[in-house]
């Protein structure tokens, strides 16, 4: 909120300087402050109404458990598709198995996650799970 102010501040120090200069010497003409004031409202505006977004961009995103520490992940991000843990417990549901290896595949531009499962029974069984729809393979 200080930078707002500080930067309306500018503004109008900015406005009144170039008055003044634009006034030295021609008492009379208030056609030029018209121009000015026509010219330097819309840059004022344009000033205060991106001041927000500098403040935004220096802003952290939400870390979420298990992302990269140096990759914030915007809350909500996620819900583009299913994340490597809900892949992992949809085939052990499916398959009534368990999970003993993870691998993240890039095919054709999407993320896929390989698991392998080992069954009660001792059988092997590899799925395929797309991470952008969570449609099983």
């Amino acid at each position: 909120m200080t930078e707002l102010f500080v930067i309306a501040m500018w503004v109008v120090h900015l406005s009144r300087m170039s008055a003044h200069i634009a006034f030295r010497g021609q008492s009379g003409k208030l056609r030029v402050m018209s121009k000015l004031r026509k010219g330097l409202a819309p840059i004022a505006f344009l000033a205060l109404g991106l001041a927000p977004l500098t403040q935004a961009h220096g802003m952290p995103g939400t870390f979420i458990a298990g992302a990269d520490a140096d990759e914030p992940v915007v809350a909500g991000a996620l819900r583009d598709g299913i994340s490597l843990d809900e892949a992992v417990r949809m085939a052990e549901a499916q398959y009534h198995a368990r999970v003993v290896r993870t691998d993240v595949q890039d095919e054709d531009g999407r993320k896929v996650y390989v698991l392998k499962l080992l069954s009660e029974d001792g059988r092997v069984i590899n799925v395929r799970i797309d991470a952008a729809t969570g449609r099983m393979r």
